[in-house]
């Protein structure tokens, strides 16, 4: 597997660069990658099917002039600001592997990244240590019952799009502000607030970085990322309100 740090410009560049790698991996031009970007500023990132109005506080975003974006997959929004670190998998779909449906990809693909943060506990005494790495809901990790990362799943016939974001030294204040409550909540969140829900992990991105290029076997770094046509994309789709504001 590749990997590589996308960390371009934009969050629009940034965005766009999970669905290039995916949809170049489709059309028979890539292989199985993993990438990193860090947030430079702050902003705010619905899922595909999110209406902005219901899981933003819109007024608040304008006021302090920070962007809502849309991004390929499915999920909860998120607010995305320095602090953070942000992950993308490719991966090969093949019948008889674990990425063959939703259900099984989402365990596999869970556990390994769980397994690759834990290796890490008790090198840097993450903040609530006490409490258990686990995975919580279908996609979420977590510190005990508080949440420390979020992910979620796109899929073509031939490979998938795995992304997620860590919180690791985030304003989590701005949680509260600029979000909305969810209108679709796991179970074991509990009506809790975003204050009282979500955690940092308190962990260096290059640490975690590296313990999940160590997991995923990611021993070659890509040199030749598509950045002419992630450009495009960016351009073309992510910066447009036509997108980030499909459903209103």
């Amino acid at each position: 597997m590749k990997w590589f740090n996308l960390n371009l410009p934009s969050p629009a560049e940034n965005l766009a660069g999970d669905e290039v790698l995916l949809d170049n991996c489709e059309a028979g031009h890539g292989e199985e990658t993993l990438l990193f970007w860090e947030p430079r500023e702050t902003f705010v990132v619905v899922g595909y099917a999110n209406k902005v109005a219901t899981e933003v506080n819109v007024a608040v975003c304008e006021a302090k002039r920070i962007p809502i974006f849309r991004r390929c997959s499915g999920g909860g929004t998120v607010v995305q600001m320095p602090g953070g670190l942000n992950y993308a998998l490719i991966l090969r779909i093949t019948e008889d592997s674990p990425t063959r449906n939703i259900t099984s990809a989402n365990h596999f693909i869970m556990e390994k990244n769980r397994a690759a943060i834990e290796s890490l506990a008790d090198q840097f005494k993450i903040q609530n240590s006490k409490f258990k790495i686990s995975v919580r809901g279908h996609t979420d990790l977590c510190l005990g019952d508080l949440k420390f990362a979020g992910n979620s799943q796109r899929r073509r016939k031939n490979f998938l799009l795995f992304h997620g974001t860590l919180l690791l030294d985030c304003d989590l204040s701005l949680v509260s502000e600029l979000l909305q409550i969810p209108s679709l909540q796991p179970d074991y969140r509990a009506s809790r607030s975003h204050t009282e829900f979500v955690t940092n992990l308190n962990l260096p991105a290059e640490k975690v970085k590296a313990a999940l290029v160590a997991a995923w076997n990611a021993d070659e770094e890509l040199k030749n990322p598509p950045l002419k046509e992630i450009s495009k994309l960016a351009r073309e789709k992510y910066s447009t309100r036509e997108w980030n504001f499909k459903f209103p």
